[in-house]
């Protein structure tokens, strides 16, 4: 009976300050918001839930922590007395690296890895890497792999027993020895 009328006030409580428990995404797709299928959607990343509907996802698109898509640029709403406005379009087998804000206007082309920290201002080819701010194509896609897949021979590789929800803390130590001053790849 307690839990009863703690879930009923609480739904009141929403009802009244106009609150929608729903997740995020759930109420940005319902705002017109299209992501694509198999995509991972990290904690802190937010959308322009004013214009949502402007912001399409591909397929296996992977955003880090803290990722920003905005699709409109207030800075002169005060003086213009107009708010711009654009699409911002993210292609198939994309990842956008943690602290990335992606501007409106902006296509991600298909196969891209965005770096950490970005501010993507202008558009992205399909199968190219892109950092800084601005973002800029730094290399292929293709170069990117080769280049990874080349150092993974001379790093340590780690199995599932040690992803996040796995390790102890024996492998915690063992993977920190490891890595010493080098970088490492996990399953």
């Amino acid at each position: 009976m307690r839990n009863f009328i703690g879930n009923l006030l609480l739904k009141i409580k929403n009802k009244i300050f106009g609150i929608d428990p729903r997740p995020q995404l759930e109420i940005l797709k319902d705002t017109g918001l299209t992501i694509g299928e198999n995509c991972h959607i990290m904690e802190n990343c937010t959308f322009d839930m004013g214009h949502c509907w402007l912001i399409t996802i591909g397929d296996r698109v992977t955003m880090a922590p803290r990722v920003n898509i905005i699709a409109h640029d207030a800075s002169l709403k005060n003086t213009l007395g107009y708010t711009m406005l654009g699409k911002v379009t993210i292609g198939n087998d994309v990842f956008i690296g943690a602290g990335t804000t992606v501007l409106p206007g902006v296509t991600i082309g298909d196969k891209v890895v965005i770096g950490a920290g970005s501010v993507v201002s202008k558009d992205i080819p399909s199968n190219s890497v892109a950092v800084g701010n601005p973002a800029r194509v730094i290399k292929t896609f293709d170069e990117y792999f080769e280049s990874k897949k080349e150092l993974m021979q001379s790093s340590p590789v780690f199995g599932e027993e040690y992803k996040v929800d796995k390790i102890d803390d024996a492998k915690k130590e063992e993977m920190k020895n490891l890595l010493n001053d080098k970088t490492g790849f996990i399953v």
